[in-house]
């Protein structure tokens, strides 16, 4: 199983090809489309989410429905690049229009000034379209086609906002507490916490800053052996430690207890094993995160992400001109003062595609009645 995404922030559109995915897999578009909505939420969005109402379209690979075992791919359309065409279009560009769009003022935190010297370019436009956060909105519809192959064998996502900017949110929670998360303006479950957290982002936009935050995903339902002790490659928590840190603004990855198992011994640390006839073996305790010697162990996985505050900030930091070399203000692109709600959708997508790479390499089978009997025939 293989997912590959292409398109430009401000170009005509964002493509994905899904390889391998059996035969007779449902696709709820309307649930994919749910999730594209729900990425577009969240308080402190900027004025992007006001033009774009992403909906996605399948383009190859399904009829009636179902998947055809053949590639699927889904398309968003960029309703903004009526706006940009002038200077975006895969043909010939106004060159006046061109000029205009251009960035030379090179953003601290951003794909910039590293991408302009690698590829030879002098406006950081070529840069910084690929580089967008856009780029997740058709990793979101490509991750709502995953989740529903794992649905399918009883594998659920789902995920909260632990932390805006300092503002935390420190309850214990159940995944049937989590799933609440949706529904709040934030992504945090505590009323008291994210009442803060919306006034620090009001506080942050007055400001011309932006926020960061911390994401907890749990997954509910994988059963023990997805991937491997054997090559350092086939690591579970490696691949998804590797998918995740791929999103934009993503900065560390923790895994069941993460750091702060350096600040305590091993008893406080490792998960008894114990047996039950009904349940088999299990563990009392979950601090390693449902993921033990790179496999799954049964338990529920839990990772958390950090996100950095986003780079591009109205009142613009420090820099210099890539062209003149004369020192300056950065750019202030449109931007969003907080983008970590979104984020949490975006992780569940990143797992999702990890985990249905991960369950398909072991199960393998042309349509989803194999895999589910293969799945199911599991210890």
């Amino acid at each position: 199983m293989k997912l590959t995404t292409a398109g430009e922030s401000h170009g005509k559109a964002l493509v994905a090809i899904i390889e391998g995915l059996p035969a007779h897999l449902r696709v709820d578009m309307q649930n994919v489309n749910a999730k594209l909505a729900l990425r577009q939420s969240g308080y402190g969005r900027g004025g992007r989410q006001k033009i774009e109402k992403d909906q996605a379209e399948i383009l190859t690979g399904v009829r009636n429905g179902e998947t055809l075992g053949s590639p699927v791919t889904l398309c968003i359309y960029n309703k903004d690049y009526a706006n940009w065409e002038a200077c975006m279009s895969a043909g010939a560009c106004d060159e006046a229009v061109m000029q205009k769009k251009s960035l030379t003022k090179v953003r601290p935190g951003h794909a910039d000034l590293s991408g302009v010297i690698k590829y030879g370019q002098t406006d950081a436009r070529n840069i910084l379209e690929r580089a967008s956060a856009r780029e997740t909105a058709i990793r979101v519809a490509a991750g709502a086609v995953f989740a529903e192959y794992l649905s399918a064998l009883g594998v659920q996502i789902s995920s909260y906002v632990k932390e805006i900017c300092g503002v935390k949110d420190t309850g214990e929670y159940t995944f049937a507490d989590v799933q609440k998360a949706k529904t709040t303006q934030t992504g945090m479950l505590d009323e008291q916490a994210e009442a803060l957290a919306i006034e620090k982002i009001t506080q942050l936009k007055a400001d011309g800053d932006t926020a960061g935050g911390v994401v907890e995903i749990r997954v509910k339902g994988l059963k023990s052996g997805f991937g491997s002790h054997t090559t350092y490659d086939s690591k579970l928590d490696a691949r998804l430690a590797q998918s995740l840190m791929s999103i934009q603004a993503v900065k560390g990855v923790e895994v069941g207890m993460g750091f702060g198992v350096a600040s305590v011994s091993g008893k406080a640390v490792h998960d008894e094993i114990a047996y039950d006839e009904n349940k088999g073996f299990y563990r009392t305790s979950n601090r390693a995160g449902g993921i033990e010697g790179g496999m799954s162990n049964g338990e529920e996985i839990v990772l958390r992400i950090a996100m950095k505050p986003i780079p591009t900030l109205m009142k613009g930091l420090k820099t210099v001109d890539y062209v003149s070399k004369q020192e300056t203000v950065a750019a202030a692109e449109r931007s969003d003062v907080c983008a970590i709600f979104a984020l949490s959708i975006i992780a569940e997508s990143a797992v999702a595609k990890t985990l249905a790479e991960t369950v398909a390499e072991r199960l393998g089978g042309d349509t989803m009645e194999e895999v589910t009997a293969r799945y199911n025939a599991l210890p």
